[in-house]
């Protein structure tokens, strides 16, 4: 009984550690509370049209193909006479979700947004949409809904096709983008018999937005240099043609419609994205219209080293790169609605066409608009932390905003907008840097609490295994008084109650732990940073049997892999992994036929992946007999979404060695960066993240069940032992040598591999 509780405390402490990890490294950066910020100079749009290309790398827009021509000729027609065109910046991870956000809402979202809900907004945003008169959009169930619900009132209108259209399968997925077109021009053509639509469209502040998935669905079924991926683009290009034209024509080219085509993020040769190759992060931008300059001619070279001027035989015309937040204040500026109030873009203001006096109101506003941000937050620190304790960001003191502000005012006023321009930039900095402070105030308190609590768990692991615990009466009072003092902290400071938790739980571990010492150091964080340490470990493990007698000893005694029975439900095992090794590459001819999912495939699928689940609790309960059955099982699901390690070894640095390289051997979990459903096309083909994100996961996991169940097996041989080898496993693996290297190194940014290898 004793050990049972033990066991459900080790278990509740290790919970409380890894969510200590969410709430210390992945929390929501956004504040709330700031006043919005406008240029007080008229807008030289009354309206903007934003197409998003999902999927679409800059290179297959701007790189002639191979014959010299391009892809897409009306694009390339604004970027040589209409407008001003560059390259958007993505951050990773490089996914719609994400990549929308900071189009639209001008911010890069927190990591951990995407488990809240595709299309749920975990915390309330600000956005170009929110801040416009009204909005309309066409496009995918999966994007419009989340602009939709963190607006405020109900001026933002969404027309989404059916999700079941979204198929990897289709026979053209290019139909996507056509709907959306049709759609925008049936929409448009009402406006002329219907007043009351025609009152609203002719209002300014408007946007018109469409959402462009095709292209994202042909890179994934086909990839990227497919001829469906490249024929979407061309129809994309004609689709935009025609669309300007009738929005043109509709508002008798009056001139005040400003134009954005983009894409939230590229593609990989291979068709998948999420990570930070220049294919994912490198999107296409060009804006025209009202307020934009047209395109320009130059002669000397431009300042880009990445050799693309040459390669997109763009040499001759501006380009301007800009990060993808940026677009938001340059979408707000063109039609004179506030930046969005969490934006941390930075108007570019190469793309616009207009007086100097409006360039330097709008970068003021700009400005203003960040600090408030900083304001906030450094406000809610400030509440939060005792004020001797409190350490403000030094570049920006309360009297270092004021002395910004009062000077970039008087210098727009003396209208030296140069050094006004300059001096808000400058500000933006800081306040960016800033932000990014108060952000991370309390990341190393908190982590040397979780420190302390796990490194005084894991010494306190090895003293309930070695026996030795010695009370003292004197630590009781000494931890009674650590705990006054930490909670009267707390409390003084107005502490979150996770707070709590995090500071006071190294209390009574180490309350345990002082009564006795014992030190486990462990070599293995070696290897999570240099691969070749477990060719090095593997090699000498392999000559164990030989020292430790386990070779002589299998001479004599009979191989239990040759001691089977039951050949004919083997057979059939056997029988279902050939089958199951023939459906992939049934699927993949059907594809390629474009034939759709054969749904005998489907069902043969689901019905595996069911099964696998309970059949080997039908096996035999011979050791071997069940392993095999667990083996088999799991195999046939892992040949539908797409060796073994096994050891004698009851030393704890072993175990520990063989589990991280069956961590790094069999698949690291964090090679699920890239999103990329074609491993589950046999399961379905329509597009649904969170299922194909869990059977994605599971095939990643397989191998690693595969590798327990075996390590168990061999444990089962020495049942007593089982419970002792448990715990001298947990305490090693997961002693402070582990803990030092990596609870410090995670980050909160950066792709799923950035953010899984650390």
């Amino acid at each position: 009984m004793r050990m049972i509780m033990f066991f459900l405390v080790g278990l509740l402490v290790h919970v409380i550690f890894f969510i200590s990890i969410f709430d210390i490294y992945f929390t929501s950066p956004l504040v709330h509370g700031m006043a919005p910020q406008v240029s007080p100079l008229p807008p030289p749009a009354s309206r903007l049209l934003l197409v998003v290309a999902d999927g679409l790398r800059a290179d297959s827009l701007y790189k002639p193909d191979a014959n010299g021509s391009t892809r897409a000729p009306y694009l390339r027609s604004v970027m040589e006479e209409t407008g001003s065109w560059g390259v958007s910046h993505t951050r990773v991870p490089t996914e719609s979700r994400p990549g929308h956000v900071a189009l639209i809402a001008g911010f890069y979202e927190d990591v951990s947004a995407v488990a809240k809900g595709w299309k749920e907004n975990p915390v309330e945003f600000d956005s170009v949409f929110n801040e416009s008169r009204h909005t309309w959009c066409w496009g995918s169930p999966d994007i419009l809904p989340m602009f939709a619900k963190g607006a405020s009132g109900d001026h933002v209108y969404t027309y989404t096709y059916p999700a079941e259209r979204e198929d990897f399968a289709s026979t053209d997925a290019s139909r996507l983008d056509t709907w959306v077109f049709d759609e925008v021009k049936s929409f448009l053509q009402s406006a002329r018999v219907n007043s009351s639509l025609m009152s609203s469209l002719q209002k300014d502040q408007n946007v018109f937005f469409l959402h462009l998935l095709g292209i994202d669905t042909n890179g994934h079924a086909h990839r990227p240099m497919s001829q469906e991926y490249l024929e979407n683009i061309r129809l994309v290009d004609s689709g935009v043609k025609e669309l300007v034209s009738m929005v043109e024509d509709l508002f008798g080219n009056d001139g005040r419609t400003a134009y954005v085509f983009t894409s939230d993020h590229g593609m990989t040769n291979w068709g998948s994205h999420g990570a930070g190759h220049p294919s994912e992060t490198l999107t296409p931008l060009l804006v025209w219209g009202a307020g934009v300059h047209t395109a320009q001619r130059v002669t000397e070279p431009q300042k880009y080293s990445d050799g693309y001027l040459q390669e997109w035989q763009l040499e001759g015309l501006r380009r301007v790169d800009v990060n993808q937040a940026d677009i938001a204040p340059l979408m707000s500026s063109l039609i004179g609605v506030p930046i969005p109030l969490n934006s941390v873009g930075v108007l570019p203001l190469q793309y616009l066409n207009n007086s100097d006096q409006f360039k330097a109101e709008s970068m003021y506003s700009n400005a203003i608009q960040i600090l408030e941000q900083f304001k906030v937050k450094m406000a809610q620190k400030k509440e939060t932390t005792l004020s001797f304790l409190f350490t403000p960001y030094q570049l920006l003191t309360e009297s270092r905003q004021a002395e910004f502000i009062n000077k970039a005012r008087v210098l727009i006023q003396l209208e030296e907008y140069e050094e006004a321009i300059s001096l808000c930039r400058s500000l933006i900095g800081h306040a960016l840097e800033g932000l990014s402070y108060y952000h991370t105030y309390d990341r190393f308190f908190l982590g040397c609490s979780v420190v302390l609590g796990f490194t005084g768990w894991t010494s306190y692991v090895v003293l309930v295994i070695l026996k030795t615990h010695v009370s003292s009466k004197t630590l009781w009072w000494m931890g009674v008084g650590a705990t006054l003092l930490i909670g009267m902290f707390l409390i003084i400071q107005r502490s979150p109650v996770t707070y709590y938790i995090y500071c006071l739980l190294p209390v009574p571990v180490w309350y345990s732990v002082l009564k006795d010492c014992y030190c486990v150091c462990l070599p293995q964080v070696v290897s999570f940073f240099y691969r070749a340490m477990l060719t090095v470990g593997l090699a000498v493990l392999s000559l164990w049997p030989l020292l430790s007698g386990l070779y002589s000893k299998a001479k004599v005694r009979r191989c239990w892999l040759f001691s089977l029975s039951g050949p004919s439900s083997l057979a059939s095992t056997m029988l279902h992994v050939a089958v199951c090794a023939y459906v992939p590459t049934s699927t993949h001819s059907s594809l390629q036929l474009k034939q759709g999912l054969p749904l005998l495939n489907q069902m043969i699928s689901w019905t595996t992946l069911g099964s696998s689940l309970f059949v080997p609790l039908l096996s035999s309960t011979r050791l071997f007999h069940r392993l095999l059955s667990i083996f088999l099982s799991l195999t046939a699901t892992y040949l539908l979404l797409s060796l073994r390690l096994c050891s004698r070894q009851s030393c704890p640095g072993c175990q520990v060695f063989f589990i991280i390289t069956a961590f790094f051997g069999t698949g690291n979990i964090a090679s699920i960066n890239s999103f990329d459903p074609a491993s589950v096309y046999c399961f379905l083909t329509v597009f649904n993240p969170f299922i194909m994100g869990g059977l994605m996961m599971w095939k990643v996991i397989i191998p690693f069940i595969i590798v327990m169940c075996t390590f168990e097996t061999i444990q089962l041989w020495k049942c007593h032992h089982i419970l002792h080898h448990y715990l001298v496993l947990l305490s090693s693996s997961l002693h402070p040598s582990f803990l030092q290297h990596f609870f410090f190194l995670v980050q909160d940014y950066g792709s799923w591999l950035d953010i899984g290898t650390r």
